[in-house]
């Protein structure tokens, strides 16, 4: 899996990482985490600002890059584009992808390649929306390569939209005593927030998700992003961006504290300080 530009010990790391998820992939399609069994829809992993945000889909080309199990990706044809793609390394996870999609009689295309070589893969082909988000970035280790690539995927007026997680999530760990991970106790700033520390290694037999341990390859490298690394990427890539939102909300009960609100996701309490957790952001190729 050589990538456009890429030295070869980061192509090493991307190996790795594409071996890992492949590894997850079956801990992951059985989880109570992604629902695949009917108890959670794709709906579920989208706050509704996106859908605002993205505006109609009816006739419209949409890619999701770094899709993983297809399990976002199906809402694009639920809600009328003109044709859906997701694309992601793993092809454990496409081949659930597909079967999840044909099972739920969704017309989604799925292609497997890492995200620096989509336009290769996809033969050229141009989007009215590309889509990626919600862990995809910590996973890239130059954002002004994806910029770049993500600028050729779209058509003149095409739009980029990413909901990722805040790189102020991603910074937070527990308290010194607290227990071993953030979930156990008071949260403190004690990963990187800024970019430029190269990867991170992580070696552990335990995906995100409830399940047993991953069953094959446990290493995985992941790079801190800030949050003006992202823009500046975007906008170095020739995109106008447009928007750019932050949410305390998340999909999903990370931190033990955290409360339900209205629309199913999570936050922290109100005695606790508003931190983002999340945010958005639109970019046009203009």
């Amino acid at each position: 899996m050589k990538t456009h530009d890429t030295d070869p010990a980061t192509d090493a790391k991307l190996r790795a990482n594409q071996e890992n998820w492949d590894a997850r992939t079956p801990v992951h399609a059985a989880s109570d985490f992604y629902g695949l069994d009917g108890s959670r829809t794709a709906e579920d992993w989208f706050a509704p600002f996106e859908w605002d945000d993205l505006g109609p889909l009816k006739y419209r080309d949409v890619l999701h890059l770094q899709c993983h199990l297809g399990t976002e990706t199906q809402a694009f044809a639920d809600r009328g584009a003109a044709h859906t793609v997701g694309l992601d390394f793993s092809g454990a996870a496409l081949d659930v992808a597909r079967r999840l999609a044909a099972g739920r009689g969704r017309c989604v295309e799925f292609v497997q390649a890492d995200v620096h070589r989509a336009a290769d893969a996809l033969a050229g082909r141009r989007f009215d929306v590309v889509y990626t988000g919600k862990g995809a970035l910590c996973y890239l280790p130059d954002l002004t390569r994806w910029a770049r690539v993500v600028a050729g995927l779209l058509r003149p007026g095409g739009t980029l939209y990413v909901v990722e997680f805040h790189p102020v999530l991603n910074a937070l760990g527990a308290a010194p005593g607290a227990g071993s991970a953030p979930e156990d106790g008071q949260l403190l700033l004690t990963r990187d927030y800024l970019e430029g520390r190269g990867a991170l290694r992580s070696d552990t037999p335990y995906t995100y998700t409830d399940g047993p341990p991953v069953a094959g390859a446990t290493t995985s490298y992941e790079w801190r992003h800030g949050l003006g690394e992202t823009v500046s990427a975007v906008t170095g890539a020739g995109l106008a961006v447009d928007l750019l939102r932050e949410t305390d909300l998340l999909p999903w009960k990370r931190f033990a504290a955290m409360e339900q609100a209205d629309n199913g996701w999570w936050r922290l309490p109100a005695d606790h300080p508003r931190i983002p957790l999340l945010f958005a952001l639109r970019a046009t190729k203009v």
